[in-house]
């Protein structure tokens, strides 16, 4: 078990840190598999003779059990290191896209619901903070830009898994089999080879080690950067944990919300076929994608508060200009402003590492990491039960349902003006909070 310890992963002098990113990007690239799940909706509800929202539960409890993992889990990930982890991480998704086969196969629901929604969950918050906790430590200098990588990859594991899908189960379809179980089975193959990959390439920094010529600057941006650091048993009490929860909770409750209706409204507000709203809902997985990797290279250079003041401000005001869109029938203005929005929204999640990392310092990032993204739990339930609740009674009550979106997105500015409030109180940790020694940082 000596490969798998921590130790054993440690870079011995003249490593290169540029062979880590690739080893997160192929972990995260294959636990972002999640956001394509609704392409088995269909096949799976058919199969087992129950409604698609009796499936769907797999995907919500999926997401719900990477908050709840990354939380419970968090210091153990610290302790043992990303290779034991990742390899965790691979054994728990990938075991639970095998047990969605065999619900599929004996037809029972539970065990798919098991599978992929409570073990494979434990999977998508192991993979999910251990890259990122490893790549914050090796980029010291970067830390936004070298996240984004990370997480740029989990943003962008639909467009590979969505069309992957649907080719295999077309390739083992045969009668009534709808070619599920065939494709659950061959993708749970080769997402354990990539995770496997991943984990073994993955090395950690010796302590001390920094990159040539860095110097550590705790005033290099707006006096928000640390170079002490603050175990998670007190970050967690902080206002500056509470306050960055917020901003996370804030952020992703506005852009989930509308990410999730994305298709429907681009055909209710202006006429569209259902091939154009599939395409538009791909243009902004594009843009979640991009956003995650360029706004948080952007977050190096201004500052990570200075980048969530632009989130919420620009959110704000492109929200406020999408009824405009929706009167004027301007659709060109409407998918501009809505893929900054997605942007930024994917944005938020690639930041808010390297947010935590200038607030607390690198020796337990990943555990406060994972305590922090309960925050993405909570949004998950937020913005969908306002934009479809509030849509809901707008239609009920009467209005077009052209026009009843337009009221949601002024909901949405007040959520990002709360966020934005919780942004301008981050203040930097009382030294009180500081660890005198960092072993393993």
């Amino acid at each position: 078990m000596s490969f798998l310890s921590r130790e054993a992963t440690v870079a011995k002098p003249g490593f290169s840190r540029w062979l880590v990113p690739p080893a997160a990007v192929a972990v995260h690239m294959c636990i972002g598999q999640v956001y394509a799940f609704s392409v088995f909706n269909k096949p799976l509800s058919t199969e087992l003779g129950v409604t698609i929202s009796s499936v769907q539960w797999a995907y919500m409890i999926a997401l719900v059990m990477l908050g709840l993992s990354a939380a419970t889990f968090g210091k153990w990930v610290e302790r043992s290191g990303p290779r034991k982890t990742m390899l965790a991480a691979c054994l728990c998704f990938c075991g639970g896209l095998l047990l969605t086969a065999l619900g599929v196969k004996l037809k029972m629901l539970w065990l798919i619901l098991g599978g992929y929604g409570f073990v494979g969950g434990i999977g998508l918050g192991l993979g999910y903070i251990a890259p990122v906790s490893t790549l914050v430590k090796w980029f010291p200098d970067r830390p936004g830009m070298a996240t984004g990588m990370a997480i740029m990859g989990f943003g962008g594991g639909a467009l590979i898994a969505s069309p992957l899908s649907q080719e295999l189960m077309k390739h083992f379809a045969s009668g009534s089999d709808s070619g599920a179980i065939g494709a659950l089975l061959v993708m749970a193959g080769i997402y354990a080879f990539f995770m496997i990959f991943g984990s073994v390439i993955v090395r950690v920094p010796a302590p001390g080690w920094k990159p040539e010529g860095y110097e550590p600057k705790a005033a290099a941006v707006n006096h928000m950067i640390t170079t002490a650091s603050v175990s998670v048993d007190t970050a967690w009490k902080t206002p500056q944990f509470w306050l960055l929860w917020t901003v996370l909770c804030m952020n992703v409750s506005a852009g989930i919300g509308v990410l999730g209706r994305a298709a429907d409204m681009c055909q209710d507000m202006f006429g569209v076929s259902v091939a154009i709203g599939a395409g538009f809902t791909g243009l902004l997985s594009i843009s979640n994608m991009g956003g995650r990797f360029i706004w948080s290279s952007i977050s190096d250079f201004t500052g990570r508060k200075t980048v969530y003041c632009i989130y919420f401000i620009l959110g704000a005001a492109l929200y406020a200009l999408l009824p405009y869109t929706q009167e004027t029938q301007n659709r060109t203005l409407f998918v501009i402003c809505t893929a900054v929005i997605i942007s930024m929204y994917g944005g938020g999640f690639a930041t808010i590492p390297a947010y935590l990392k200038d607030m607390f310092g690198t020796y337990q990032v990943g555990a406060i990491h994972g305590r922090l993204i309960t925050a993405w739990s909570m949004a998950a339930v937020i913005g969908p039960s306002l934009i479809n609740g509030f849509y809901d009674n707008r239609v009920a009550s009467g209005v077009a349902k052209a026009q009843a979106y337009n009221g949601t997105f002024y909901l949405m500015c007040g959520l990002l003006g709360v966020g934005l409030v919780a942004n301008l109180l981050v203040r930097p940790v009382d030294p009180k909070h500081h660890v005198k020694e960092t072993p393993n940082a």
